[in-house]
């Protein structure tokens, strides 16, 4: 059977990045930088590399610097080119999407994940998409939503990324009740949101890619805040049960929360040490430091 294409992605980017402040008092978190990429620069070469064509911002005030990051700035790219820097011109240029591509919707209340996802709901229409959590980076050779649309492919219905984390761990997440489990695709038979560790169903948890159909749209309309007194998107999910195949695919690549201050130095560090620019010079800098403080 032949499913419909998977060619938008929805990001939600309205947060206020309180973990990051004073960093993020003028700034969006998502444009803080991993190496040389900010944050959603990573979550878009992810999906265009997977093969997505439009991508919906879900934005909140302040947050003009994302759309103007994938927009062209004559000004700068005048004197890159003024000055015979190519390099830097091409670099400057490679992450604008084709003009139409990207659309900018505002989610004018912090209502929640659920409601972020809500609020694009007339940019996707009736079709399949993906939803990426920037704070999440996911490095690897093969794009976590690319692996994603993969399954989907085969299945149809919702895929959503997974990973096992610690038990007392669960009340941070999204956590599965698992049907059948082949060790790499997992049947979802459940849904809860943030759990504690003693009544969690398991420890296999919700990262943040997601295949959704446009159906979820129907149940956030009427969906109640709850947990943290905001729309979920988990319970909307959890709704659609029964009603289409639902899949939690582990992924090949490795995950960086970068929502916590650890998670974004780990991966400013694995980015950095394998870039052949610095990676030398890096690495002999972390090897001095963890002897000197170690």
């Amino acid at each position: 059977m032949t499913y419909p294409r998977v060619r938008k992605a929805v990001f939600p980017v309205a947060g206020l990045g309180t973990r990051f402040l004073p960093a993020t008092k003028s700034m969006a978190k998502e444009m803080l930088t991993v190496l040389d990429r900010p944050l959603i620069q990573h979550a878009v070469d992810e999906a265009a590399r997977a093969g997505i064509e439009q991508f919906i911002f879900v934005n909140g005030r302040g947050k003009h610097a994302i759309d103007d990051h994938f927009d062209f700035a004559f000004e700068l790219e005048r004197t890159l080119e003024s000055r015979g820097k190519a390099a830097e011109l091409g670099r400057s240029r490679e992450m604008v999407p084709a003009p139409g591509n990207v659309i900018s919707v505002r989610q004018q209340q912090p209502l929640g994940l659920g409601h972020a996802v809500w609020c694009a709901r007339h940019a996707v229409g009736d079709e399949p998409f993906a939803v990426f959590l920037p704070d999440d980076l996911v490095m690897g050779s093969n794009p976590c939503i690319g692996q994603l649309i993969a399954l989907y492919e085969q299945t149809g219905g919702n895929v959503v990324a997974v990973q096992d984390v610690p038990r007392e761990h669960t009340n941070r997440y999204g956590v599965l009740d698992v049907g059948r489990d082949d060790g790499r695709v997992a049947e979802v038979i459940g849904l809860v949101e943030k759990p504690e560790p003693e009544v969690a169903p398991s420890t296999l948890t919700i990262i943040g890619r997601y295949i959704l159909l446009p159906e979820i749209f129907d149940h956030l309309q009427n969906q109640k805040p709850a947990a943290g007194n905001e729309i979920q998107l988990t319970d909307a999910m959890a709704q659609m049960i029964g009603q289409a195949a639902f899949h939690g695919l582990r992924f090949t690549g490795t995950r960086f929360d970068c929502g916590t201050k650890l998670g974004f130095l780990q991966a400013n560090l694995a980015y950095g040490l394998r870039d052949p620019d610095v990676s030398v010079e890096l690495r002999a800098f972390a090897k001095s430091e963890l002897q000197t403080r170690g």
